[in-house]
């Protein structure tokens, strides 16, 4: 204390420090004796300021959102990044969905299509075509792993496409009905004017509508009459679908083939072989089947027995008595002769 008066005394600031003293004791005082006259100053002033604090606290207040939302807008990019890429996942798996489906359907489709169910069968997919070696050339990804071999028949859940003519360990190549050197013996269905079925040969010609050859022409065919496979060879299985009879227009007829070859990606590759025919009896062979005459088969005749001849018995000769010398020179003489 006593060095705050020396140094107001050499500053010459008594009388200052004095003033100051005694307007803090008024203000104590005022204070306390007149509490509300102060909050009443306050408000007033709080009032009179109000538009102006008003005014200046919108940009503020934006300013600090816009500052508190920066680590949010963030967070939200991050979320967003990853909502897309689960959304193109999700998009993915929709599309194979969306295949597989199409698949199952297409292979409940072809479990139908085989007509002996007891016939094995290779699902394939087609993953090419080709114009090489002939005109019209599929390939499958199934090959001699998968049991498939050259000649098969190949066929779709409509019908029959082609069969296999070349293998190899994984792949397969089918030649197509349609191609120039496609020849399938066939089944025509008979008709309301036809006694039977008709048997006939099937012929590519690199059109969409295969011919029909070796046809009687004494048979008449119908638009729309039924074309199986024949099975004849023993190469392919008979009862397949394959197409409808249709004319040419010009006197000609046509297959118009059930399968779009162009069109298929799963098909089955049918694993046919001819059972072997078992032999009948010799004796329901008939004659010419061995190329021979019936008489060849004629068991040879009996030779004829033979019959006992009876032994005549054995004569003794008498002893010839000496006859008189008159008597026998007579048959001497015959004897001599």
């Amino acid at each position: 204390m006593a060095n705050v008066w020396k140094i107001a005394r050499k500053s010459n600031a008594q009388l200052p420090l004095v003033i100051v003293i005694a307007l803090a004791i008024v203000l104590v005082l005022l204070g306390k004796a007149q509490s509300g006259l102060l909050d009443r100053a306050r408000v007033h002033i709080t009032d009179m300021m109000a538009p102006v604090l008003q005014t200046v606290r919108a940009p503020v207040a934006g300013f600090d959102r816009w500052m508190g939302s920066v680590t949010e807008i963030f967070s939200v990019y991050q979320q967003n990044l990853k909502l897309k890429e689960e959304n193109a996942r999700l998009r993915q798996w929709r599309n194979v969905a969306i295949v597989l489906q199409g698949r199952v359907g297409r292979y409940q489709t072809l479990l139908h299509a085989v007509p002996d169910p007891q016939m094995n069968a290779v699902l394939a997919r087609v993953i090419g075509r080709a114009n090489r070696p002939f005109l019209q050339t599929m390939i499958l990804d199934a090959g001699r792993e998968h049991h498939a071999l050259p000649g098969q028949a190949v066929v779709d859940a409509r019908g029959m496409i082609g069969r296999i003519y070349l293998t190899g360990s994984r792949t397969s190549w089918v030649i197509l009905l349609t191609d120039l050197n496609s020849r399938i013996p066939v089944t025509i269905a008979a008709s309301s004017g036809n006694s039977g079925n008709i048997q006939a040969m099937m012929t590519g010609d690199n059109s969409a509508y295969p011919t029909i050859d070796m046809v009687s022409h004494t048979v008449t065919l119908h638009d729309g009459d039924q074309v199986t496979s024949s099975g004849d060879g023993g190469l392919l299985p008979s009862g397949l679908p394959i197409g409808t009879v249709a004319g040419d227009g010009r006197g000609g007829w046509r297959v118009a083939l059930l399968a779009d070859p162009g069109a298929s990606q799963d098909v089955e590759i049918l694993n046919f072989s001819k059972p072997p025919e078992t032999p009948p009896a010799t004796a329901q062979l008939p004659v010419e089947a061995a190329g021979l005459k019936p008489q060849a088969l004629q068991p040879p005749p009996l030779p004829a027995p033979v019959v006992a001849t009876p032994t005549p018995p054995k004569t003794v000769p008498k002893p010839i008595s000496k006859p008189e010398t008159a008597a026998t020179d007579a048959p001497a003489a015959d004897v001599d002769r």
